[in-house]
């Protein structure tokens, strides 16, 4: 098993804290440029659309054992029943029940409302670099004393989102590779397999890339819900420095965490040594709970694993993660 001394050795490789300037907040977001754009905009030449957000709802993945998290609780304010409120204009119970009554009476307009309970990360989403730190500091040396019960004032996710997240992705389709619906939990991904994975599909990672790594886990979610949301195949935390050394400009999977749930570094227990390297130590957002079955299934069928991905981040201001619905066009 890898120790912490050769964890801060990598971590002292891949450390980008002042590459693009001391107040930089987008970290390798910041290689996603103008060319990379157009490169992106290149590949679509079949006009094909995959959503790869996961739904949300009751149903979703966040299990019961892991109580900091729910799914989304969705609840309607206004619905069809409620044009019964017109009978009680004139003698309203609430003062919502009287401006209910009083929309309804004042024309044929009628209309439905709700909103949504839910944690920013409990289906397909980012991380900020704010998400994560050790040593008491964030992405590019921002202390972490700078998070407060009102928010991140660095390196939250509205500041990503000033880069829209849109460019060239690649989808390293691991379990297809292997010949397999879905790799067995706790399944660790190296370098060497996301190596083998791109060299099978004929594709080079490059610098801007978003990379999408498919372990079949959702697809086995989804079939038997059933899955632990914890222990799922994933990437090593030796992977950072492979991506480090890609410049890619942000990683997805269709895991809860993207890195392998099995213990990495003796002695650390279930601590996630990859989201340290990323988010803080890089500046490379992660994305959890992507549905990449649809897209993959096409990716075999015609042989083209490179694409166009949009992915922005709700801005909401201060947050350390956001939900989203990412769209990959061929």
């Amino acid at each position: 098993m890898d120790t912490p001394k050769q964890f801060h050795e990598v971590a002292e490789r891949v450390r980008n804290w002042g590459k693009w300037g001391p107040d930089d907040q987008l970290g390798t977001l910041n290689y996603i440029t103008p060319d990379k754009l157009r490169e992106a905009a290149s590949l679509v030449k079949q006009g094909k659309l995959f959503a790869l957000g996961i739904d949300f709802n009751a149903d979703g993945p966040q299990s019961p054992h892991f109580t900091l998290r729910t799914n989304p609780i969705h609840l309607m304010t206004v619905d069809g029943g409620d044009v019964r409120l017109q009978q009680h204009a004139a003698d309203p119970a609430t003062a919502i029940e009287g401006t209910m009554a009083s929309l309804w009476e004042n024309g044929p307009m009628r209309f439905a409302d709700d909103y949504v309970i839910m944690p920013l990360q409990c289906g397909t989403q980012w991380d900020a670099l704010a998400h994560v730190w050790y040593d008491g500091k964030l992405y590019n040396g921002y202390p972490a004393e700078c998070i407060t019960s009102l928010g991140a004032s660095k390196n939250s996710i509205d500041k990503a989102d000033k880069k829209g997240v849109m460019s060239k992705a690649v989808l390293l389709d691991v379990a297809g590779h292997r010949g397999v619906p879905s790799l067995p939990s706790n399944t660790p991904i190296t370098p060497e397999d996301l190596d083998a994975v791109a060299q099978a599909e004929r594709i080079t990672v490059e610098p801007g890339d978003i990379v999408l790594v498919r372990t079949g886990w959702w697809g086995a979610w989804l079939r038997d819900r059933n899955h632990a949301t914890f222990g799922s195949p994933g990437l090593t935390w030796r992977c950072a420095e492979w991506l480090w050394r890609k410049q890619v400009a942000a990683v997805a999977t269709d895991t809860a965490a993207v890195e392998v749930g099995a213990q990495q570094i003796e002695g650390w227990g279930a601590s996630l040594p990859m989201h340290l390297l990323c988010l803080r130590d890089m500046g490379m957002m992660l994305g959890e709970f992507w549905n990449l079955e649809a897209l993959a299934a096409d990716c075999r069928e015609d042989g083209v694993y490179e694409f166009q991905v949009c992915a922005p981040p709700l801005r909401v201001t201060g947050a350390v993660g956001s939900p989203l619905n990412p769209i990959a066009v061929k």
